[in-house]
């Protein structure tokens, strides 16, 4: 299976107290002590990041490693990314980690890992970046839409309810046709795809939830998906 789960927000970064969403995704690979990589690019590999990545999912069980494109970058980068179970993208400016991720060819090796089963996910950042498009304010106070890698189809919007410019610009990009129809996910929960379709809807509390955003006669329908609490 080719699974992709993308977190509005939570996780370990986000909720450092409530695993849930994390649990759920090393839950996915089928494996009892699974291996994980964090990838920090999109926050220049913030170290404190990366401490709270080992932290979060060694407590969990889970066998770690993280891909540096900065400090001592792997002589085979997917050889090593091919010998995890999960690969998890950390938030941040997701313009600087697609270019960067362009530059060391990552795509073509990401692309493999999710074809040979190793399971995608990511917050934020790395939420919108399997997309064809995503909402990001990599440029300072501006919201906009860019490219991302389009291993799923529409578009992605995070932070749905965290951020109060995120909903109307979204709503506004999807009616006016700047991107296509999307996900929007309130910071909490996540969607899970299984080969490029919806498999299910989930969050760390009650009250998160994931929509779909539809254009409809030149108007943004926005539609609440069910979404399953995980506590």
């Amino acid at each position: 299976m080719a699974q992709i789960i993308a977190l509005g927000g939570g996780g370990f970064s986000m909720e450092p107290d409530n695993p849930l969403l994390d649990r759920y995704i090393i839950q996915q690979c089928g494996n009892s002590s699974p291996r994980i990589c964090f990838l920090p690019t999109a926050s220049a590999e913030n170290a404190d990041y990366i401490i709270n990545f080992y932290t979060a999912f060694n407590r969990l069980g889970c066998r770690t490693g993280h891909l540096s494109l900065f400090r001592q970058p792997q002589k085979d980068l997917e050889k090593y990314l091919m010998q995890f179970d999960i690969l998890y993208v950390g938030g941040g400016n997701t313009r600087s980690m697609l270019a960067l991720w362009r530059e060391w060819r990552l795509e073509s090796m990401l692309k493999k890992a999710l074809t040979s089963g190793v399971v995608l996910a990511g917050i934020s950042a790395g939420a919108i970046c399997w997309f064809e498009q995503g909402i990001t304010d990599s440029v300072p106070g501006e919201l906009g839409v860019m490219d991302c890698l389009g291993f799923l189809p529409g578009s992605c919007c995070p932070h749905y309810d965290g951020e109060k410019d995120r909903r109307p610009a979204f709503r506004g990009f999807v009616a006016d046709g700047r991107c296509p129809p999307g996900y929007a996910l309130d910071d909490g929960a996540a969607v899970h795809f299984i080969d490029n379709k919806l498999h299910r809807s989930i969050s760390s509390r009650p009250d998160a939830n994931a929509y779909r955003v539809e254009q409809v006669d030149g108007k943004a329908v926005e539609e609440a998906l069910e979404t399953h609490f995980l506590g």
